[in-house]
């Protein structure tokens, strides 16, 4: 947690550099790391295994060198334990050569486990590591090596299991970088040359052949091309990119010969903030977890406790064995990580990005939505539908006008001016002095005098008087008005199309128990109205500055838990406002992945309800997976006590409870298919059209 993450950690609280508070596991953040994480290991080293088996490396290789090990401890002690069953059966005189087989056998099993056991202890950590190992040694010591081989055998699957789990933020990351080529063809003087894509900068040129993936975020300079985005998108469907469009790292370049500008490298890159969300919500925890990270401190102690009176009032070291296998919280432990790497998997498949974890189970605690119009509910691609000069003025000299000082602006209604500019053939004056108010309008001086495009409001202020227009409200219009020289020259007059899937979305988002949705917008009454009539609005607010949609985001708030959604750009106040802001058509948008929860990478809204469906399905499986664990483990040790389990059979139920979790946290990967098979069949459509 260095000073360039500001970020909340699952703890709830700031890391700020210093890391001078305690957080909810009861440990000191210090500067230096020492604190303790969910399994109860110190990490200020970050070469410790926590009961999962999970190696806490920031490399990969070492963790992925370990579990390999793992596994071949497990293949040969679990070959030699099975040959001493063979052995006692087939040659039941040869007493040696089938105990010595079990003795091997047992010892080479459990060394995995009590190594990580004392390494725990030298470091003067007690936690569930201790109870698999003593009840591996009681077993040894009681002299029935084969149980104590089978016991250690089934512990250590599971500990396997577990690692190949728990790893699953790493399993993203690993695959995420497999999407970057290594290395890139650099354009200098004409000439071509191969070099490695992490010496790019900002400003070279690069050449990307077709079938092959962008190493950076690049904007094309030449050529024409269609692009794969799903790996950032989840949209199956590739998209067409011509001079001037921009590309994404990790993205693949399907049909042409690009030659691109770099703009973005490393970690600033689309995917470089898409691995750096992905990392920040597969490693934080929920309140349930906090929770147990708290109280697991006490646990092990208890559970020695319990099993040393075990032993003292039934004397059979059997039901001590028994009690400390089934004693290890495996499931409980693995029921929340199991379901949340599952749901992050599902969600970043289908284009949604997640920061953190609570984010996701806040989301099924929403009741109310508000939305943005222009970019979110409409495509946000508005054109000019009619030109309105005042007597004496031209539709020319109007767009003329309008145009010069426009072409500075990237907000719809300016391209939507700039577009039609161009096409009509219009030249445009020099302009000076250029300035942009969000939400009101932009002002520059056009051969020495000054000129406005902007909300009445916005005319109004400097001195330019506007009539009402009810030809504009009539037909429901956005209008922008034009002034120059203290006087109106006319107005313009827009349009948006609603996106095809919006009624689709609210019409989920009510199923599922949504109570309220509203929009906000900066348009006219009229277009806000027809909009809203359109969809079956509950509530809208038309003519909204920024800091009027966060005030009534914040009203909306008193009552309900609110999500707002929007494009992350104009609406990033209010995004921040939401319990839950939600960035529609977040790729390549910095201001998008900061100021949101959740950023959706693509314009389709259908992923709302699918957010929506996908937290409150993982929600469910959670809570039956601490229910299943706590009843495993809970009746187990009853069970064991009053000597009803057997120490073979608790480590059969142990590995057994594990897997269940495991496979009942898997229903969760598939959630949304149904988005990208539509998809893929309407690509289907239009190849056979």
């Amino acid at each position: 947690m260095s000073e360039k993450h500001e970020h909340n950690c699952s703890c709830g609280h700031d890391h700020a550099h210093k890391h001078d508070h305690n957080c909810s596991c009861g440990h000191d953040h210090a500067h230096k790391h020492d604190h303790n994480c969910s399994c109860g290991h110190d990490h200020d080293k970050m070469d410790s295994t926590c009961i999962c088996g999970h190696d806490h490396k920031a490399e990969g290789g070492v963790g992925h060198d370990r579990a390999m090990g793992r596994i071949a401890f497990a293949i040969i002690g679990g070959l030699l334990t099975a040959n001493s069953f063979l052995l006692k059966w087939l040659l039941p005189d040869q007493t040696t050569a089938w105990q010595l087989n079990a003795l091997f056998g047992a010892f080479i099993l459990a060394f995995p486990i009590i190594t990580t056991a004392v390494k725990d202890l030298i470091r003067g950590k007690v936690y569930m590591n201790e109870l698999v190992a003593l009840a591996i040694l009681a077993a040894l010591s009681d002299g029935d090596f084969q149980a104590a081989g089978i016991i250690a055998f089934f512990l250590l699957i599971t500990i396997i299991i577990e690692t190949r789990t728990a790893s699953g933020a790493q399993k993203s990351i690993e695959e995420l970088i497999k999407l970057t080529p290594n290395v890139a063809r650099l354009v200098k003087d004409g000439s071509e040359s191969e070099v490695a894509a992490t010496d790019l900068k900002v400003g070279d040129i690069i050449r990307v052949r077709p079938g092959e993936n962008f190493p950076v975020d690049a904007r094309i300079v030449s050529g024409e091309s269609t692009v794969n985005q799903a790996s950032i998108t989840g949209e199956s469907i590739p998209v067409e990119k011509s001079v001037g469009s921009d590309v994404f790292a990790g993205t693949q370049n399907l049909t042409g010969l690009l030659d691109l500008e770099v703009t973005k490298v490393g970690e600033d890159t689309t995917l470089g903030k898409v691995k750096d969300m992905i990392l920040q919500a597969e490693s934080s925890r929920t309140p349930v977890v906090r929770i147990i990270d708290r109280y697991a401190g006490y646990y092990t102690p208890t559970v020695l406790m319990i099993a040393a009176v075990t032993w003292w009032f039934t004397e059979d070291i059997s039901n001590v064995i028994a009690f400390l296998v089934i004693a290890c919280p495996c499931s409980i432990v693995l029921a929340t990580p199991t379901a949340v790497v599952a749901a992050v998997a599902a969600a970043a498949r289908l284009g949604i990005f997640i920061k953190n974890i609570s984010h996701l189970e806040l989301a099924s605690k929403i009741t109310s939505f508000v939305f943005d119009k222009t970019g979110t509910l409409t495509d946000g691609i508005l054109s000019v539908v009619k030109l309105q000069p005042v007597d004496g003025v031209t539709p020319a000299e109007l767009l003329k006008a309008a145009a010069s000082i426009e072409r500075f602006s990237n907000h719809p209604t300016a391209v939507a001016i700039q577009k039609i500019a161009t096409e009509a053939g219009i030249p445009l004056d020099e302009a000076e002095n250029f300035t942009e108010v969000h939400g009101r309008g932009v002002t520059a001086t056009v051969n020495g005098e000054l000129t406005l495009v902007g909300r009445a409001n916005w005319m109004a202020e400097h001195g330019i008087e506007v009539v009402a227009n009810s030809d504009a409200d009539s037909e429901g219009m956005s209008v922008v008005y034009v002034g120059k020289g203290g006087k109106l020259l006319g107005w313009i007059g827009f349009r948006d199309k609603i996106r095809k899937e919006a009624p689709e979305m609210l019409s989920e988002l009510r199923r599922q128990g949504v109570r309220y949705c509203a929009m906000v917008t900066g348009d006219r009454q009229s277009v806000a109205q027809a909009v809203a009539g359109q969809l079956q609005i509950d509530e809208f607010r038309s003519e909204c500055l920024p800091q009027g949609k966060v005030e009534f985001v914040e009203n909306v708030k008193k009552s309900s838990r609110v999500a707002v959604v929007g494009d992350g750009v104009n609406d990033a106040p209010a995004l921040a406002a939401g319990d839950l802001g939600i960035a529609m058509g977040a790729i390549g948008s910095d201001v998008a992945v900061n100021s949101a929860s959740i950023a959706l990478m693509t314009n389709d809204l259908r992923r709302i309800g699918v957010l929506v469906y996908l937290s409150r399905k993982s929600q469910m499986i959670i809570n039956q997976n601490l229910l299943f664990g706590m009843l495993f483990v809970f009746g187990g040790m009853i069970l064991s006590v009053i000597g009803a389990m057997s120490p073979i059979w608790a480590a059969v139920f142990h590995a057994g409870s594990t897997l269940i979790i495991i496979f009942n946290s898997a229903r969760l990967v598939r959630t949304g298919e149904e988005l990208t098979l539509e998809d893929g069949l309407s690509q289907q459509e239009i190849k056979e059209k």
